[in-house]
């Protein structure tokens, strides 16, 4: 997976991980990309700097490692405005896929190794099944279910 910056006409960032920079081109031109702050559809790439590949970091001193247990360990602070954005995000999403079923794990594979057309698709997978494909580096997402399914 390939991971973009990109920016809304709202000068809102956020980043987007796809298989190739083709895979986003069609994935915004389709509409399917959103801004995650504010929802619009006015999306562009920005500039990427490459990668630069350096030698092992020298270890943590106790401290700083102390610093990273306790900011991994804090939950981000989102407001409700911004989770309720993040709902409606992943509500569109369900939406707008194809319902695949239990073959879900089959054709996120078949799309991912291009033997499928590029689409959303949502379905079902068990856990092995996920971790699996997370491991063939497919990125998938668990969707939450509709507000009236939680009650």
């Amino acid at each position: 997976m390939i991971v973009f910056d990109l920016t809304c006409d709202h000068a809102h960032r956020f980043e987007l991980w796809v298989p190739s920079a083709e895979a986003l081109d069609q994935q915004i031109a389709k509409g399917w990309v959103t801004c995650p702050h504010c929802g619009t559809q006015a999306v562009r790439r920005l500039p990427a700097a490459p990668a630069v590949h350096t030698t092992p970091k020298l270890q943590r001193t106790s401290a700083q490692q102390k610093q990273a247990s306790t900011t991994s360990d804090n939950p981000p602070n989102l407001s409700a405005q911004a989770l309720e954005r993040i709902w409606n995000t992943l509500q569109k999403l369900k939406r707008e896929a194809q319902d695949v079923g239990t073959r879900f794990p089959e054709e996120a594979r078949k799309i991912h190794y291009g033997e499928a057309p590029l689409r959303p698709i949502k379905g079902q997978a068990n856990r092995e099944e996920f971790v699996s494909l997370l491991e063939e580096g497919i990125l998938v997402i668990p969707l939450p279910p509709d507000k009236e399914e939680m009650h």
